[in-house]
């Protein structure tokens, strides 16, 4: 019975946060309307998608007992290259340096995006690996760089003005019913759940997060594995910031900041464990999806903004101390 007991108690205590905000989740839904709507679940998924795709590349830093904070300016440069790019030509306020440049496709500018971040990914693998740079200290340089580049880039003025072509990508819907954004994330999300659980690289990836002295023995190449998990992490965000900036129908050099905290707090939740050698996608997908409906919930309940990042800033707190907990637990 005591047994029983403790069980339900770590139970409780190890997923306090989920458990809390689905019970907000019910009574903001039975308290308010519109809440449990269509439009609401669109909204929803819409936001979740750009979120879950940003998560589920920092998830790979953090299994291996690192992270990546440079994650949201690289997300905010993808979205502002890419609508430098995809401006209409007959714009008014038309980006400089691309005026007069032909128009390209839509899909070819992605991949310049992807290009261009997995560059950023590559610097911060090889900080990390080979300069052994703590990951923190490495990629929180990296946000910098990323951000200053941005500024020169843009000269901080904001960007609008795009292309059809490119905005119905994050606004379309399949069959009028289903968000392009939120297939393109379930896409992505599958294709990261075939990696870790059924490559080689995914076996490495949780063989360096569980013990990397024990991986390098073993024959795990540590050096290159880091390095194609940064440049991994780096093309989901290149790909978050160009669907994002095709949502917004806008961007500027500020948007994105503060994502790679939320990422990190979704992963955390949704039990990816900043000790390394634990996580499943999965576990990303209900931790970003607890975020964000602890941020529609707020809003739905005319929660000052200004308090909302004061919850969210103690749900990111209390996400870690609660990973933390669990790891002293085991040991």
């Amino acid at each position: 019975m005591d047994k029983k007991s403790l069980n339900v108690k770590d139970i409780l205590v190890n997923n306090g946060i989920i458990i809390l905000i689905l019970l907000m989740v019910l009574f903001v839904g039975v308290t308010k309307d519109n809440f449990f709507s269509m439009s609401n679940f669109n909204n929803v998924s819409i936001n979740v998608a750009c979120r879950f795709i940003i998560a589920v590349g920092v998830s790979g830093c953090l299994i291996t007992k690192g992270t990546d904070l440079s994650a949201g300016r690289q997300v905010g440069l993808a979205a502002c290259l890419a609508g430098t790019l995809l401006q209409k030509a007959d714009y008014s306020g038309h980006f400089e340096l691309t005026k007069g440049l032909p128009e390209m496709n839509v899909w070819i500018i992605l991949m310049v995006c992807v290009a261009v971040c997995c560059i950023f990914g590559l610097v911060n693998g090889i900080v990390v690996a080979y300069l052994n740079v703590p990951p923190f200290i490495g990629t929180l340089g990296m946000q910098l760089i990323v951000y200053g580049i941005n500024l020169v880039y843009t000269k901080a003025v904001p960007i609008g003005g795009y292309r059809q072509d490119y905005t119905t990508i994050a606004n379309g819907k399949l069959f009028g019913i289903f968000p392009y954004l939120f297939i393109i994330a379930i896409v992505i999300g599958a294709i990261m759940w075939f990696m870790y659980n059924y490559t080689r690289h995914g076996k490495f990836i949780y063989a360096i997060g569980g013990n990397e002295a024990a991986a390098e023995v073993a024959g795990v190449n540590v050096k290159k594995t880091k390095i194609i998990i940064y440049m991994t992490a780096a093309g989901l965000y290149a790909i978050a910031g160009f669907l994002l900036g095709a949502k917004s129908g806008g961007a500027n050099v500020n948007m994105g900041n503060g994502y790679e905290l939320e990422a990190i707090a979704a992963c955390t939740i949704g039990g990816v464990s900043v000790n390394g050698g634990i996580g499943r996608v999965s576990g990303v997908v209900i931790g970003v999806l607890v975020f964000e409906m602890l941020k529609t919930c707020l809003q739905f309940l005319g929660i000052d903004p200004n308090y909302q990042f004061i919850a969210q800033g103690i749900v990111i707190v209390v996400a870690i101390a609660l990973d933390i907990r669990k790891y002293i637990a085991k040991k």
